[in-house]
């Protein structure tokens, strides 16, 4: 199925934009940029929407500005307007389960404690596709919460960025509906350079 509609999850505000929380966010900005797309304001999706497109297939991109735990309704209001199903849609969200820097691709399964994303459960089932970005983990569970909201080192922040610029590369596919393609593409270790080694 092709992807219609990349949500990328994050909390609205100055406060919050450096976070790791926010890495869905800097996902949708890049790839708005990289589309020479803008981000606007719409009060009835509770966020802000911007448009690309792949040929002859537009993709919508939204930003809930809801905060994370109330990023469903956001969604769902967007994705019932244009009539795209869950399966259509694309949601980029920050993964304490991935080391930092890790991109991968999922279809369906649990929201593992992710407010966004189980807010988003609770809206449109499980059924939609997730590009999760590595954050890392702090080691133990009572520290999550402050973990996320905030700032990562620099070099774990690049290391995040360049998760999200090797991403960009799949989008074209994710949109063409080449999800097999996408996947092998993010998951297959890239070979290291023979003439590096030499």
């Amino acid at each position: 199925m092709p992807i219609r509609l990349i949500v990328g999850l994050g909390n609205p505000g100055p406060r919050y934009a450096d976070t790791r929380h926010n890495a869905g966010f800097w996902f949708v900005d890049r790839l708005a940029a990289d589309r020479g797309s803008l981000f606007r304001a719409e009060s009835r999706f509770e966020g802000e929407v911007a448009r690309f497109a792949v040929g002859a297939q537009t993709c919508l991109l939204q930003k809930p500005l809801t905060f994370m735990n109330k990023s469903g309704n956001a969604v769902q209001k967007l994705a019932a307007f244009h009539r795209i199903p869950a399966s259509e849609i694309l949601v980029v969200h920050d993964d304490l389960d991935l080391p930092v820097g890790t991109a991968r691709l999922k279809v369906g399964g649990g929201h593992g404690g992710h407010n966004g994303l189980r807010d988003l459960h609770r809206h449109l089932g499980a059924d939609y596709a997730r590009l999760r970005i590595g954050i890392g983990h702090p080691g133990v569970r009572e520290a999550v919460i402050g973990f996320v909201l905030e700032r990562p080192s620099r070099d774990e922040e690049q290391a995040m960025r360049n998760a999200i610029e090797a991403s960009l590369e799949l989008v074209d596919d994710l949109v063409a509906g080449h999800w097999d393609r996408a996947v092998r593409l993010l998951h297959t270790p890239a070979k290291p350079d023979r003439e590096s080694e030499a």
